[in-house]
């Protein structure tokens, strides 16, 4: 029998060691102590701290700080990504335009204007084997360029050819009732520019109205007979990688008569030679941009003011008047007008 204060014995529960298990440290918990036990003969020496601190053992790999200020770059670095993706882009600035140059010459018959009927004015005109109106604006042929693919020269040549024909077609730009149809064609940049033209033209050689269009005066003369007579090339190249240009030239034969008036018809002939340009927008928009133009125009008086509107001379009358006096020594921007002789051979035939 066992006495108090005997063990259990061994083998028996809650015997032996089996109640000082949960006590019992293991290998990592006696290395992380801060505190040691003195042995038994240093004990002996010093009576007073059986026990002493252990110094400080460095942690095993990267120090906590070092992480932290890894993890801060990392989030830092990610939201710069972030921001630099999400922020938007400035948008590009549009590309420059340069500014309508045009030039427009009145020329002068040599004698009396030729009259009679429209259909027998131009059986014996040069324009005799012209088409009638927009058919005689014909595209030429269309191939791809280095940059622009074929459907791109396409919108090209066809928007030129709607430029020319609501600009030297159409009845109402012509009587100066509209220029809408001439406007919306043009690049956004040029419209200040064609504005002014319109508004208030003057011979500049930047604002000209008829640089920009064919437009008749419609106190001087009325369009008559069965349609305009038309003929001319446009060719196509490119400026820069990124601009198309068109060339055209085209010679346009209007019948008139004076205004309000049912006497003998005659002809006026325009030739417009063009500078058309498109970039990559121009032809996302179907517009275009009109750099140069050159424009002779007769029978006209040499004092016409064919910068406004075109002033035919009519069947019957001749040319007179000079044009007006040029200052050489002008440095300040004075008009330089130009006048030239219409052929005998540009009129219908006796």
């Amino acid at each position: 029998m066992a006495r108090p204060g005997d063990l259990p014995p061994e083998g028996v529960p809650g015997g032996g060691d089996d109640e000082y298990r949960s006590i019992v440290f293991d290998e990592s918990f006696v290395r992380a102590a801060r505190l040691q036990e003195f042995s038994a003969r240093e004990r002996l020496a010093d009576h007073e701290h059986p026990v002493r601190p252990l110094p400080h053992r460095p942690l095993r790999g990267m120090p906590w700080q070092g992480v932290a200020l890894l993890l801060l770059l990392v989030l830092a670095f990610g939201a710069a990504v972030y921001m630099g993706l999400s922020a938007p882009s400035p948008s590009p600035k549009p590309p420059s335009r340069e500014p309508l140059s045009s030039t427009v010459v009145p020329l002068a018959p040599e004698g009396k204007v030729p009259g009679g009927e429209p259909g027998r004015l131009f059986e014996r005109s040069p324009a005799a084997d012209f088409y009638v109106g927009a058919a005689g604006v014909t595209l030429p042929p269309v191939r791809s360029t280095p940059h622009f693919a074929e459907p791109q020269v396409l919108a090209a040549v066809s928007t030129a050819k709607e430029y020319l024909v609501e600009s030297s077609l159409n009845p109402e730009v012509l009587g100066g009732g509209t220029v809408r149809p001439v406007r919306i064609l043009l690049d956004p940049a040029q419209h200040p520019q064609f504005d002014r033209s319109l508004e208030r033209p003057a011979a500049d050689g930047r604002h000209a109205a008829t640089g920009w269009l064919v437009r008749f005066d419609p106190d001087v003369a009325d369009l008559t007979g069965d349609g305009v007579r038309v003929r001319g090339t446009m060719e196509v190249r490119e400026a820069d990688t990124d601009v198309l240009e068109i060339r055209t030239d085209h010679v346009f034969v209007y019948a008139v008569r004076p205004a309000g008036s049912d006497a003998a018809a005659s002809l006026f002939t325009v030739r417009r030679e063009l500078v058309l340009t498109f970039d990559r927008g121009d032809l996302r928009d179907q517009q275009l941009t009109v750099e140069r133009a050159t424009v002779r125009a007769g029978p006209m008086s040499c004092d016409a003011r064919s910068h406004d509107a075109l002033r035919p001379l009519t069947a019957g009358q001749s040319a007179d008047g000079r044009p007006a006096a040029t200052e050489l020594y002008d440095r300040y921007g004075g008009s330089a007008p130009l006048c030239g002789t219409l052929s005998a051979g540009s009129q219908p035939k006796p």
